[in-house]
Formats: C-alpha cells, sequence, structure tokens
C-alpha cells in the first residue's frame, strides 16, 4: 500500500475535486496521474476498474480531513504538556 503524507492527500483530493483533465488522467493512468504530481504508487495495486466520487464530494471530503488535522495540531500543545 502506498503511504502518503497528510500534504500529498491535500493534493491529491485538491486535483480530483477541481480539475477534469486530472480526472481523466486517474481513470485511464492512474500511476501516471499520480507521477505528474510527485507520487508513485505500485502498478499492481491499481484495480482494473476504476471510479471516481464527484467532484462535490471529493471536495467536501477535503474540507473534512483539514477541519480535522486543524483541530488536531490546535490540540498538540495539550499533548505535549499531559494536560488534557
Amino acid at each position: 500500500m502506498a503511504n502518503f503524507s497528510s500534504s500529498d492527500l491535500d493534493t491529491l483530493l485538491d486535483k480530483l475535486s477541481t480539475d477534469d483533465a486530472f480526472r481523466e488522467q486517474m481513470l485511464g493512468d492512474p500511476a501516471g496521474a499520480l507521477g505528474s504530481i510527485g507520487l508513485s504508487i505500485d502498478p499492481a495495486q491499481i484495480p482494473d476498474v476504476r471510479s471516481l466520487p464527484s467532484k462535490d464530494a471529493l471536495a467536501a471530503d477535503r474540507a473534512a480531513i483539514k477541519a480535522k488535522l486543524d483541530s488536531a495540531a490546535g490540540a498538540l500543545p495539550f499533548f505535549l504538556s499531559g494536560t488534557l
């Protein structure tokens, strides 16, 4: 399984939620699409049949993930202090 950072995931979700050409490339050549944004994946991990959620659904997922990450980052000083 490929390991992507939160920044990588944000970039990927941004492209999938806004860029029609990237979405088409992702359906036809996922390894090439990911490579175009600096990510790599083992071609053996790519399913033969592919589909994508709508751009709106991906944009909502991206916003939800960013909100969770921002919330967790804001709590970091409390985690480090041992006080909740």
